[in-house]
């Protein structure tokens, strides 16, 4: 809580891997997959007002449409009506991140609203019904707003603690083109894959990496496929001294690349950014 509300940072959301483990009946996919956050993302602030409104600014706010069905206002509305108080508050965001970019930018910028406004309207839902209404807004709505390392299963609300992740660094790439979720999984094809969650903990960022790389993204291929960019940021993160892993994050076309330390991730995103200045990139802290 601030002197003029609350503020919450709405985390980056990374598949560390993705796995596709079946298709249940209503056309939902079945997911396995290792989810972490980084140390970068959007800032939301609320204030007390007489009634709600949202507005947006930032590095990528011209890229995010302000309407009635906005995620944020949508959960604040849900929120409200579940707990039986009035949706009155003045939303503040601080968009960072790019929209349909595979890192839970709106989920991570929904699961801030509802931390916030539960906080600003001093209100607490139970767990379930709180989980309930997160999962509402979308499947990646449930991890967000448990906000740490998670093993993620069903099509995104069952999750579980993992072990330990050790000390490393992400350099997040945008090439700056949408991807939006639904075609990805259409283009994708072949056989299911089985799940593989992280049982034993990594020492490091290379044990991390060699984990991972027993693993993978699923959703690459077929994203590539409709957005080939995506396949020259891969290249280009791969090519950068010190980079141990280099995978697309959730359906894309955000990739990211795992680094030792912070001066590696730094070296590499300077570098990729020098090359195309075009596209988005973000060196930052793995959450745990």
């Amino acid at each position: 809580m601030t002197a003029a509300g609350v503020q919450v940072e709405a985390h980056a959301k990374i598949n560390l891997y993705l796995h596709v483990v079946g298709r249940r009946p209503d056309g939902f996919h079945l997911l396995d997959s290792l989810i972490a956050f980084a140390e970068a993302g959007d800032t939301l602030i609320v204030e007390p007002a007489d009634a709600l409104s949202l507005t947006v600014e930032g590095p990528t706010a011209s890229s995010l449409p302000v309407g009635e069905d906005n995620i944020v206002l949508t959960a604040a509305r849900r929120l409200a009506e579940k707990a039986g108080v009035a949706a009155n508050a003045r939303i503040r965001l601080i968009k960072r991140l790019p929209v349909a970019a595979g890192i839970g930018g709106g989920s991570a910028d929904a699961a801030a609203a509802l931390t916030a406004l539960s906080r600003l309207w001093k209100t607490t839902l139970p767990t379930v019904a709180m989980s309930a209404l997160a999962l509402s807004l979308g499947a990646d709505v449930p991890v967000c707003l448990r906000g740490k390392a998670a093993a993620l299963s069903g099509i995104g609300e069952v999750l579980a603690d993992t072990p330990p992740l050790p000390p490393a660094w992400l350099v997040l790439v945008n090439p700056m083109r949408l991807c939006p979720t639904p075609p990805v999984f259409k283009a994708r094809s072949g056989p299911f894959s089985p799940p593989n969650p992280l049982t034993r903990a990594c020492a490091d960022a290379a044990g991390l990496a060699a984990a991972l790389a027993e693993r993978r993204n699923d959703l690459g291929p077929p994203a590539v496929s409709l957005v080939p960019e995506i396949g020259a940021v891969l290249e280009r993160i791969g090519g950068q001294p010190g980079c141990l892993l280099a995978r697309m994050s959730g359906s894309g076309a955000t990739c990211f690349g795992l680094f030792a330390d912070e001066a590696a991730a730094g070296t590499a995103a300077a570098a990729i950014h020098a090359h195309d200045p075009s596209w988005w990139v973000q060196a930052a802290r793995l959450l745990g």
